[in-house]
């Protein structure tokens, strides 16, 4: 699914054939302002025969995994260094996750900036984590800090460790593959342990606190993050403040993907630096939205989830960092596929689009209100419906979440490769959710932008957890993600600042973290949407207690009865942005071609 598919590493390379005239330096050591040293392995052209501009990752991931970026790099002009993280790899020091990277990354900026080899401008690549890393970088202002070009980044507080203080239970896999100074990869990408772990907390009704001692590998990290559930207000301190941004005034070059978990993190770093920057450094602030999950940041594919897309989507991200690098370091010309400030794939309809500003893009918010026949939505047969026409009176749709019923575990027991296209949670419900479909749709629509669903609803239990996907359903009858959100009710109202629902009591609920999407919708496509509760292996179990979710068991379970109303006073609505003309469409241009599976 799409929340907890973050933070991964960087996956497997293709190889390169040939020596291009590359110098490799291993064994490169940095020192840090506090005496640690960190190991750096150096690329650089063997003929070179004047001082280059440097780019470097700052990663947990080892050097050697970005070893065909150092050799693209290197062959194209560029000096490049990779960086093992401290407490990583052949660095010194303790690695832990956030705290260190700024201020090692700005250290790092300085020594590279002095190396013979430099002239002086430095320059940062990276996704994930390493997307982090420059903006933390960034946030102690080194000097000679060129530009940075950050992927997928994760955004403390934001989405990582948790989206909306939920917790995944991929942090352990991540925790796990980051422990010690050496890579985890094996363990990291086998799939059927770490879902047999998750199971095996889920079914024995396990605290979620439990969940790194059940891995086999205790986690002080794991239980300071679950110790302070409020992760908005515990880690905002690691991102930019506004005067940060107000001070930051380099090139910036922000990429995400429609399907990348870490959007959100992207997201924010780029709204801030767009609400606070001045003029200047807002207008060297470029962004791209890919059709792309995580990795496809970096490396894109022609298909993800299951997903087909155009040949168009499969840009060569190294060719576009190698002329953004060109333009901003050595005076060189804007890169071609960079027309406007923003730039963002449309699926379905396989093109790039191009905007100014995100809120530029010319869209209509549609509502539309959820209605049903004697309260019955109960599933994808028996289904409410998405109307724009309000609904005045009819009985609520109900369903029951009993956090003891097992069985969604039994749709968890092999990894999901088509999680896109893949029909599970809205065909299997178990009575714990609502779907509404609209009617199939007169024409072609395109949707760019974000959803929203507002629904009053109503429950006996002072905390439960929601999920939220929005899924077009073609005429074919397959299924294709749009987008999720995901809600604990005691957040209801403030990330930070949580409050117990009221039993009884018929409340708003406004869904309004869904990712940004952009797709055209087929003709005699419909929407679905369902509103169902958490209840998987790959998620923190909410027991519906009302206490410390980390720490709630089967003895805290409540059976949670949950209400949704769509009547005159309560209009339950979901609203779509829909582009009211056809816009500035580029035609597909030819694919930039780039060697297979670079890194």
């Amino acid at each position: 699914m799409i929340i907890w598919n973050r933070m991964a590493a960087e996956e497997p390379s293709g190889k390169l054939s040939g020596d291009a005239g590359v110098a490799l330096e291993w064994g490169f050591k940095i020192p840090m302002r506090d005496g640690v040293t960190l190991n750096g392995t150096v690329y650089k052209p063997k003929d070179m025969t004047r001082p280059l501009p440097v780019v470097f990752t700052l990663t947990p991931y080892i050097a050697d995994t970005y070893h065909e970026r150092g050799m693209y790099f290197a062959r194209n002009g560029y000096a490049y260094v990779i960086v093992d993280a401290r407490g990583r790899g052949n660095s010194e020091g303790r690695f832990e996750p956030f705290l260190n990277e700024g201020k090692d990354g700005h250290d790092v900026v300085e020594w590279l900036a002095r190396q013979p080899w430099s002239n002086g401008k430095v320059a940062m690549w990276g996704g994930s984590y390493a997307g982090f890393n420059q903006w933390a970088t960034l946030k102690e202002f080194p000097p000679h800090l060129a530009t940075i070009v950050p992927a997928a980044s994760a955004c403390p507080g934001v989405d990582f460790p948790a989206f909306n203080n939920i917790f995944a239970s991929y942090e352990m896999q991540w925790l796990t593959y980051t422990s010690g100074a050496t890579p985890n990869l094996k363990l990291f990408e086998d799939a059927s342990f770490w879902i047999g772990r998750f199971r095996e907390r889920y079914l024995q009704h396990r605290p979620f606190k439990e969940l790194d001692a059940i891995v086999g590998n205790p986690s002080p990290h794991f239980q300071t993050w679950l110790a302070h559930p409020d992760t908005a207000a515990f880690w905002e301190h690691l991102a930019p403040s506004l005067d940060d941004y107000r001070r930051m005034d380099i090139p910036i070059l922000t990429i995400t993907g429609m399907y990348d978990g870490d959007q959100p993190g992207a997201l924010h770093y780029y709204r801030m630096h767009m609400r606070y920057a001045t003029a200047k450094a807002r207008a060297r602030h470029y962004l791209i939205f890919g059709p792309w999950d995580h990795a496809g940041t970096r490396t894109p594919a022609l298909e993800v989830g299951g997903l087909k897309l155009g040949e168009a989507s499969k840009l060569d991200l190294n060719r576009l960092h190698k002329e953004w690098y060109d333009w901003t370091m050595k005076g060189g010309k804007r890169p071609e596929f960079l027309e406007k400030r923003v730039a963002y794939y449309v699926t379905g309809a396989e093109e790039w689009k191009y905007t100014g500003r995100l809120d530029a893009i010319p869209t209509t918010r549609r509502r539309l209100y959820l209605h049903s026949p004697n309260g019955r939505a109960g599933d994808v047969f028996g289904s409410g419906a998405l109307s724009r026409e309000k609904s005045t009176a009819g009985e609520p749709d109900r369903f029951t979440y009993d956090p003891l019923d097992m069985r969604p575990a039994e749709m968890e027991s092999e990894e999901v490769k088509a999680y896109l296209t893949d029909q599970r949670y809205a065909l299997n419900l178990f009575g714990a959710g609502l779907v509404y479909h609209t009617e199939p749709f007169a024409h072609e629509a395109e949707i760019t932008g974000w959803l929203k669903l507002v629904a009053w609803m109503e429950m006996d239990v002072p905390d439960t957890d929601f999920l939220v996907d929005v899924y077009e359903i073609a005429l074919s009858g397959q299924s294709i993600a749009l987008a999720q959100d995901a809600m604990r009710a005691r957040y209801r109202a403030s990330l930070k600042r949580p409050r117990p629902a009221v039993a009884g009591a018929i409340e708003r609920y406004a869904f309004e973290s869904f990712f940004f999407i952009s797709r055209r919708i087929a003709k005699g496509s419909r929407l679905r949407l369902v509103l169902r509760a958490s209840n998987t292996i790959y998620l923190q179990k909410n027991y519906n207690g009302g206490g410390a979710v980390a720490e709630e068991t089967a003895q805290d379970a409540r059976v949670a009865h949950v209400a949704l109303y769509h009547d005159a006073q309560h209009p339950s609505c979901l609203e779509i942005p829909v582009v009211r003309a056809a816009g500035e469409v580029r035609r597909p241009r030819p694919n930039m071609r780039r060697p297979r599976r670079n890194k």
